[in-house]
C-alpha cells in the first residue's frame, strides 16, 4: 500500500522559510514523478511544483518561481519542499503527490495517483 506523509509544516512570519517533507513507502519511489500542491480555505487545490524521477526537471507554478525549490532524496524516499520569502497568501495545506511510475511530470491534479494528508502552513504575523 503507497503511503505519503508530510510533516514540516507550521507558523512562519512573514519573508520566512520553511521547509516541508514527504516521505514515501509501499512504491519504488525512484521512478515516480512527486508533486506538491495546496489548497487554501475556499479555493481549490493548486498545483505548487513537481519534480522528475531522476530530479533533474523541475517544474514551478509561477507564483512560486524564485521562492520555493523543490528536491528529492530517492535513497530516502523523500521529496522536500523549501519554501522562502513566505507571504500570507501561501498559508494552506500543502499536500504532496505522487504519480504513475515512469510517467512525464504534469500540473495537472488528476494525473497523480496517491496523496499525503497535508500539512498546514501559516503565514502571519
Amino acid at each position: 500500500q503507497v503511503q505519503l506523509v508530510e510533516s514540516g509544516g507550521g507558523l512562519v512570519q512573514p519573508g520566512g522559510s520553511l521547509r516541508v517533507s514527504c516521505a514515501a513507502s509501499g512504491r519504488t519511489f525512484s521512478t515516480n514523478c512527486m508533486g506538491w500542491f495546496r489548497q487554501a480555505p475556499g479555493k481549490e487545490r493548486e498545483f505548487v511544483a513537481a519534480i522528475s524521477s531522476t530530479g533533474i526537471t523541475t517544474y514551478y507554478a509561477d507564483f512560486v518561481k524564485g521562492r520555493f525549490t523543490i528536491s528529492r532524496d530517492n535513497g530516502k524516499s523523500t521529496v522536500y519542499l523549501q519554501m522562502n520569502s513566505l507571504k500570507p497568501e501561501d498559508t494552506a495545506v500543502y499536500y504532496c503527490a505522487t504519480a504513475p511510475s515512469r510517467r512525464l511530470c504534469t500540473r495537472d491534479a488528476t494525473y497523480y495517483d496517491y496523496w499525503g494528508q497535508g500539512t498546514q502552513v501559516t503565514v502571519s504575523s
